[in-house]
């Protein structure tokens, strides 16, 4: 019942003030995506500047003089001065750095000293060596260790099988620290000295033999890094709420760890095989000297010798966008499967 005022009459309800209209964040303002492509084309650009001039006088620093390479051992001093002269290599720093650069832009990476070809030419020719055993002992990572991690994981949960947890940690970890030209060395060894089932270099009769030590080269020690990431993220999404209701559900195996628990491992997991396949670049260089393999590791090696400055500027730049490239292909796929990784706010 309402009391009265005064006047005998009901008084007036004030009405009840509006809410205040709430800020739905997420909604309004620049995409996600446009911030994020914004930023990793920046740092994309900066990543190229940095590595234009790190290449540049990198390089310079390599003791001795390329016209005397060029030149010979019975050159004169005059036909050195002419070399030089020929190559660019008497004008001012800056003045190479000009033309390097103009050069960059029209993607031209100039001539060899050595071998009178275009850089291009030389990269065209051994990038596919390099790529043809660094993609596939990615590959080879993944389909290893990635279930590897998974299944000792899921035996080891709780305090189950303990014998196996040591042994897993123990072995994976002293693999993972042989360096990868020991393991070159090691694989050699085993498979082309005592059994003599592979071929110990690159071979142009048996082309297919020859990619598989660099491939398991590669891929060995990187697999024991994985699958130990695996292994520990598998064990504390084992423990959460939402897999302890899904395994009440009594599915069968592999729908239970395949939809509830592999999902839940693509962010490290990509992360970490993003990382990797950069470092197999470099290793590349390492495991191709020891097997012979005409990639771009055996070639910057050469042209280290033979003071080749454009080729190893080219290699080396070559390189560092491929991995800046991988770089921003993970961090794209990790946005598509979790939008939380673009810095973006959702409801």
């Amino acid at each position: 019942m309402t009391a009265t005022d005064r006047t005998g009459q009901l008084p007036q309800r004030v009405p009840d003030p509006a809410p205040a209209p709430r800020l739905r964040r997420g909604r309004s303002g620049p995409s996600p995506w446009l911030a994020f492509s914004l930023k990793r084309l920046l740092g994309l650009l900066g990543t190229v500047v940095v590595l234009v001039l790190v290449t540049f006088f990198m390089v310079r620093l390599i003791p001795g003089d390329p016209a005397v390479s060029v030149a010979g051992p019975d050159a004169s001093l005059q036909q050195i001065e002419d070399v030089r002269a020929q190559l660019g290599l008497n004008e001012a720093l800056p003045a190479q750095l000009g033309h390097y650069v103009a050069g960059l832009v029209q993607g031209d990476l100039g001539d060899s000293f050595s071998q009178s070809q275009p850089v291009t030419d030389l990269l065209s020719a051994r990038l596919p060596y390099t790529v043809g055993i660094a993609v596939p002992a990615m590959v080879l990572v993944l389909l290893v260790a990635v279930p590897l991690g998974m299944a000792v994981g899921v035996l080891t949960r709780g305090v189950r099988h303990r014998w196996l947890d040591r042994v897993f940690g123990f072995g994976s970890g002293l693999v993972s620290a042989v360096p990868q030209y020991v393991m070159a060395t090691f694989l050699v060894l085993i498979f082309a000295v005592t059994l003599a089932v592979l071929p110990p270099a690159y071979s142009r009769t048996s082309p297919a033999e020859s990619y598989v030590l660099p491939i398991l080269a590669l891929a060995v020690g990187p697999i024991c890094v994985v699958a130990r990431v695996v292994r520990r993220e598998t064990g504390v999404v084992l423990e959460n709420d939402y897999f302890r209701t899904a395994r009440g559900w009594r599915l069968p195996g592999w729908r239970l760890y395949g939809r509830y628990l592999l999902p839940s491992l693509l962010t490290s997991t990509l992360t970490m095989s993003g990382l990797i396949l950069t470092s197999m670049l470099g290793s590349a260089i390492v495991v191709e000297t020891v097997f012979g393999w005409p990639g771009l590791g055996l070639g910057i090696v050469q042209a280290i010798l033979t003071k080749d400055y454009p080729v190893i500027q080219g290699i080396i730049l070559v390189l560092g966008i491929v991995a800046a490239l991988i770089t921003l292909l993970v961090d794209v796929v990790l946005g598509l499967i979790d939008p939380r990784t673009l810095g973006g706010r959702h409801d």
